[in-house]
């Protein structure tokens, strides 16, 4: 279970890493693209949960939720921002990348002591 909540992470990441450099650049990404990323996300989180609810990982992996929790939070705000065709301030964007990929490196090391 928890290999599947790091797949879909990473895999997000790589898709937030579009996103951002679209942003970055002033341009709006691909929608499709906006969709799957939240979708992965989404898969990631849900997935640690149950993984977190089934006693698994302790304190780290309490850590590693919450964190990825906040960053679904900012990304849902970066969503209707998309969805209603305005480019994100970058600072939200860049808060978001920094707490996401925190909580990712959180659950790596989880994930490396399994």
């Amino acid at each position: 279970m928890l290999n599947v909540a790091v797949v879909a992470f990473a895999v997000a990441a790589l898709g937030g890493l579009y996103l951002a450099l679209h942003v970055l650049r002033g341009k709006l990404a691909p929608w499709a693209v906006s969709v799957l990323h939240a979708a992965l996300g989404a898969t990631g989180l849900v997935t640690l949960l149950l993984f977190v609810l089934d006693g698994g990982g302790g304190s780290v992996a309490l850590w590693a939720l919450g964190l990825l929790f906040v960053a679904a939070l900012g990304g849902f705000f970066l969503a209707t921002l998309h969805l209603r065709s305005k480019l994100a301030p970058k600072v939200i964007v860049g808060v978001h990348a920094v707490v996401a990929v925190t909580g990712f490196v959180v659950l790596l090391t989880l994930f490396a002591g399994a």
